[in-house]
């Protein structure tokens, strides 16, 4: 959709609503192409939006309002947040950066952005691992699961065995489709993760099968039988994601981390991590192995095909899991 209005009017003519104007503005920069992207970015910049209405933020409704110094207060709430072990670096510093994307999508210029979102955090972005992930080991996730258990927690504690089992991200594992993933897992022995995948990576294009061993199986089993009655996945009828996020993840979080588990991504680094002991026989690299040095086409291959297992496009991000080539 084209402006609806002159440049200089309400959200730069795009309409009465921040989260609408957004979207709307990124469409018109990609001229109606690169969905993924546009995807992402308006993902993000919802993050954005929600902040501004929350009882942090200055309430805009308006990106005309929106300036340097609002975008640093966000830059603050997004360090909180990291400190708070909510999100990591990387995922604030693409907030901060998709906020800039979609501001220059409406204003038409460059004119109002932070110059370096990295710096605005305090925080630079690793993007090898040079710490073992919490959660490998099967002792330490069966504590973590009772003591979720003990505090009614039963759809947190499915979510952490999905995300072990599975190499799932927190959103996949909440909205996962069980009863599809229990019937692909029986009748092929493999699953196919589609639901609340990132920058619109689903459907026949982008299949991202994971083998069905037993502990898949055992955590959709565990899963299901969490699910609340007549849903398809871990949210209650009329439930939203955000709510759960909210009410229900985030109290758990603090459980998690006296147990020894940093945060959620931890179980997924984990899953990398036995994947490719499993494909190489070798430990990974954070663990302190060095298939690297002995088989690089080897190395390479189980980069590759646990990559895409985590869906993602590029095998160099499979270091910020496993660790370097060493």
């Amino acid at each position: 959709m084209a402006l609806v209005g002159r440049r200089d009017g309400r959200n730069f003519g795009y309409g009465r609503q921040l989260s609408y104007a957004g979207p709307q503005a990124l469409k018109d920069m990609f001229g109606g192409g690169h969905f993924a992207t546009v995807k992402a970015h308006s993902d993000r910049w919802q993050a954005f939006v929600k902040w501004c209405r929350s009882a942090d933020g200055p309430g805009y409704n308006d990106a005309r309002q929106i300036d340097r110094s609002t975008l640093h207060s966000y830059a603050t709430h997004l360090r909180q947040q990291i400190q708070q072990g909510e999100i990591c670096i990387a995922t604030a510093q693409n907030r901060l950066s998709s906020v800039n994307r979609t501001l220059a999508a409406l204003r038409g210029d460059q004119y109002m952005k932070i110059a370096s979102p990295s710096k605005a955090l305090g925080m630079q972005r690793s993007s090898v691992r040079t710490r073992a992930p919490d959660g490998q080991e099967h002792q330490q996730l069966s504590r973590v699961i009772e003591a979720l258990r003990e505090q009614h927690h039963h759809r947190v504690a499915a979510i952490i065995c999905l995300a072990r089992a599975t190499g799932m991200r927190l959103r996949e594992t909440i909205l996962a489709d069980l009863p599809r993933l229990q019937r692909e897992a029986k009748h092929l022995g493999r699953i196919n993760i589609q639901d609340g995948t990132k920058g619109g990576r689903s459907g026949a294009s982008a299949p991202r099968w994971i083998a069905a061993d037993e502990e898949v199986k055992a955590a959709l089993q565990m899963a299901c039988h969490a699910s609340p009655a007549s849903s398809r996945n871990l949210l209650a009828q009329g439930e939203s994601y955000a709510t759960f996020l909210q009410q229900t993840v985030r109290p758990a979080r603090e459980l998690l981390k006296r147990q020894g588990v940093k945060g959620f991504h931890e179980l997924r680094a984990a899953y990398a991590c036995k994947r490719y002991e499993q494909l190489t026989g070798h430990d990974a690299p954070v663990n302190g192995g060095h298939c690297y040095r002995m088989d690089h086409d080897l190395d390479r291959w189980a980069r590759q095909r646990i990559s895409a297992e985590l869906g993602h496009n590029r095998v160099d991000v499979l270091s910020a899991y496993i660790g370097g080539r060493a």
